[in-house]
């Protein structure tokens, strides 16, 4: 089959290229998906960069999520069978024309769904989910505070949390960004590069969870833009991982402060939020309720195109490969 390798094992977008390679078959457990799209996230970028490898036993082809059509099952799997249209969560492999996953790592696409868009949704979807739901107990009335409203985990978190019934502050850099945040559902949207984003939550009641891709001197701004009782979950740190904290003031605010990952979580782990997100938010999706905007779409061979285009920084929502 054709995937995406990188020559020498890392580099820029330039180094990365297509090549034929072994057609994976599937364990027992495990489904091949024939790939119809493929979601390029920055996790990806990191990995191609040579800082964020795949967990033992995971393919080395870059991808953490596809869509596509059930080839063939292990012989333990009895949920799927072939021809069946999923989309899945994977830790690596997914920039290539068939992938294997874990069959319980797998969600049903329906006729309805574009298949194509179907492929932008399981990594931004089961993050979202884990860290804006689960560790951060978003509840329906409260408002959240979402940054980089233009990524794709932004806009995929202001969809959901829309969904849930909760209040949305979105920020982004640029007014266009943060009108089309705005467009897509959130209730109010801040500019960074205009206003201090922690000034104006305050300005507006506050928040009681925040959700940071951003980290470095975001970290006190955040705490800072927290009600009592707040929630700040940490998912990444494209402004940097060493910050500053005043230990009173989380003290005083009663302030949880929760991070996670998601590649490397066990596979029975990633199975029960498959099954959880199965159940609560999937049919938002399935059912047309809210729609993931995908900015655009590049050929396999342009996988290398795609992380550069997404390296700038100027899309609105997800990206997708279509081998």
């Amino acid at each position: 089959m054709r995937a995406v390798q990188i020559r020498g094992g890392k580099g820029t977008a330039d180094d990365v290229f297509v090549d034929e390679v072994a057609k994976p078959s599937p364990k027992p457990h495990e489904i091949l998906i024939k790939v119809a799209s493929a979601g390029v996230n920055r996790p990806d970028i990191a990995q191609r960069e040579g800082n964020y490898p795949p967990p033992p036993g995971a393919s080395d082809v870059m991808g953490l999520e596809v869509a596509g059509t059930v080839e063939a099952v292990g012989e333990s799997v009895d949920r799927w069978r072939a021809g069946d249209r999923v989309a899945a969560l994977l830790p690596g492999g997914g920039y290539a024309e068939y992938a294997v996953v874990d069959a319980r790592h797998a969600l049903p696409v329906p006729e309805s769904m574009d298949i194509d868009d179907a492929g932008a949704l399981p990594e931004t979807v089961f993050t979202v989910f884990t860290n804006l739901f689960e560790r951060g107990r978003l509840a329906p009335g409260e408002t959240v505070l979402i940054h980089g409203a233009n990524s794709g985990i932004g806009a995929t978190a202001i969809l959901m949390a829309k969904a849930q019934g909760a209040r949305v502050i979105a920020t982004a850099r640029g007014a266009d960004k943060v009108a089309r945040a705005i467009a897509l559902g959130a209730d109010q949207g801040i500019d960074v590069t205009a206003e201090d984003f922690a000034v104006a939550a305050r300005a507006a009641g506050g928040v009681d969870v925040v959700l940071d891709i951003i980290g470095g001197d975001y970290f006190r701004r955040n705490i800072d833009a927290l009600n009592p009782d707040g929630r700040l979950v940490q998912i990444a740190t494209l402004g940097g991982n060493i910050v500053e904290a005043d230990l009173l003031q989380l003290m005083f605010k009663r302030l949880t402060l929760t991070a996670s990952t998601l590649r490397g979580r066990p596979a029975d782990e990633k199975a029960r939020l498959t099954a959880a997100i199965a159940d609560a938010a999937w049919p938002w999706f399935t059912s047309g309720k809210i729609r993931m905007p995908v900015e655009k779409r590049f050929p396999l061979d342009l996988a290398g195109a795609a992380q550069a285009w997404l390296e700038q920084g100027n899309q609105f929502g997800k990206v997708v490969l279509l081998p």
